[in-house]
């Protein structure tokens, strides 16, 4: 299958969604720009609200007295949203079309965000709840969005995605901590991100208007994203996922107070995070142009993988004040995020089949990544440092490596077999080119 990302369309019929006419109207190409600019503010948006709460955590739990058990409860609460909003996804892109499902998201994340100014636990708890759920639905649909209105641009647009994505991290790990001094409260530092969203929405509700404009279709068959578990590929997938999802939440979430417990003050422990993140945008763009390649794929996911495993090892042996180690190699090992993130964008052989592996890769890793963040965080409790819970994220990164190895070396001949050897059809492989 040369092609299999092109539906076909009939001689004498109108293009489907997601498909370009030959000489595409100048509204479709005006939507297809405005789809750009807002798969940048989305991939601005997914990290922002994370990445900038880890960094005021600190700050947060002396402000606001909250225990321990809170302390490991909140970096758990986006993979736990994340998993549970993110296995609804494709039922809601089902019932209203992908993007009106991204509008309700961004929507929903705005809301949530806004509602972490009121200086309350409560309100903190139920505001990160709310957003993450929102980010959840967005996580799950980008992939599908991308695959539905740039299907021949799947891998470049993935890269602009995952690379504003980083960018956002970048920024908000860096800034969060003097933004919330500027304003006079953690709580406020972490609301004034509501305002980025709220942009974002505004700029996707043309492509949502689009999408209700267009002549109603028949629905395609539904396709059931736990089948996919089933079939070797889908597993090895949802697997790694899984694992990159543990070792990213884990690093993200804590790095900061791993870091000012060492010794660093807050400002300089957050400045580490972003830096981490600005390499995840520079190695974003080397892994994939690496993977396009004949035979890159396995060489791009070992890269990252390894990597990873050598910034864990670097931060558990080095000093805090030695972080620009750690923290540039853990950088480019989060650039294997954007490799699986084109895996599930091109698995399949329509929208539905990539949305249903998005959701069940999604919802499972997230879920299963909850123990990352809440893991390391009850380690550390637990044992009253972070030698045990590093050790542990050493262990993690190991299995990665290992995974990222077999999920490389599957062919085309098992990815859409059983694991009974069957023939599912459920999952067809392609080159990230």
């Amino acid at each position: 299958m040369s092609q299999p990302f092109q539906h076909p369309q009939p001689a004498s019929s109108a293009p489907k969604t997601g498909q370009s006419a030959t000489a595409p109207a100048p509204g479709k190409k005006l939507v297809a720009v405005v789809g750009i600019v807002a798969i940048v503010l989305i991939g601005l948006n997914l990290r922002a609200g994370i990445s900038s709460a880890s960094a005021l955590y600190h700050d947060l739990q002396l402000v606001l007295g909250y225990g321990p058990l809170t302390a490991a409860l909140l970096p758990s609460i986006p993979t736990l949203s994340f998993a549970i909003a993110g296995a609804a996804t494709s039922w809601l892109v089902r019932l209203v079309g992908v993007e009106k499902a991204i509008a309700i998201a961004l929507a929903t994340l705005t809301a949530g965000l806004a509602l972490r100014a009121v200086p309350s636990v409560g309100m903190l708890l139920l505001g990160t709840v709310v957003s993450m759920s929102g980010l959840a639905v967005c996580n799950v649909a980008m992939p599908s969005f991308i695959r539905e209105h740039y299907a021949s641009r799947t891998a470049a647009m993935t890269g602009v995605y995952t690379i504003t994505m980083s960018l956002g991290a970048t920024t908000s790990a860096a800034v969060s901590v003097p933004l919330a001094m500027k304003l006079g409260s953690p709580s406020l530092g972490l609301a004034a991100w509501a305002i980025l969203s709220v942009v974002t929405l505004l700029a996707f509700i043309p492509v949502a208007l689009a999408a209700h404009r267009r002549p109603a279709q028949a629905p395609s068959p539904a396709t059931s994203p736990w089948k996919l578990l089933k079939t070797r590929q889908g597993l090895l997938i949802t697997a790694f996922f899984t694992i990159q999802a543990i070792a990213a939440y884990s690093i993200i979430s804590w790095l900061p107070l791993i870091l000012i417990d060492g010794g660093l003050d807050p400002a300089t422990a957050g400045l580490m995070l972003g830096l981490a993140q600005v390499v995840t945008v520079v190695t974003n763009i080397g892994l994939l142009a690496i993977a396009a390649r004949p035979g890159g794929l396995r060489l791009a996911f070992m890269l990252a993988s390894g990597s990873y495993l050598l910034g864990a090892i670097a931060l558990l042996v080095l000093p805090a004040q030695a972080a620009v180690g750690p923290a540039l190699l853990l950088g480019f090992g989060f650039g294997v995020f954007a490799l699986v993130l084109v895996v599930i964008s091109k698995s399949g052989s329509t929208t539905a089949e990539a949305t249903a592996m998005s959701t069940v890769a999604q919802s499972v890793g997230y879920l299963l990544g909850t123990l990352g963040p809440f893991g390391l965080g009850l380690a550390h409790t637990l044992s009253g440092g972070w030698t045990v819970p590093l050790m542990l994220l050493v262990a993690v990164a190991a299995v990665q490596v290992v995974l990222a190895w077999l999920l490389t070396a599957t062919g085309p001949a098992s990815a859409s077999r059983d694991l009974g050897g069957r023939n599912t059809g459920a999952v067809t492989p392609v080159p990230l080119d």
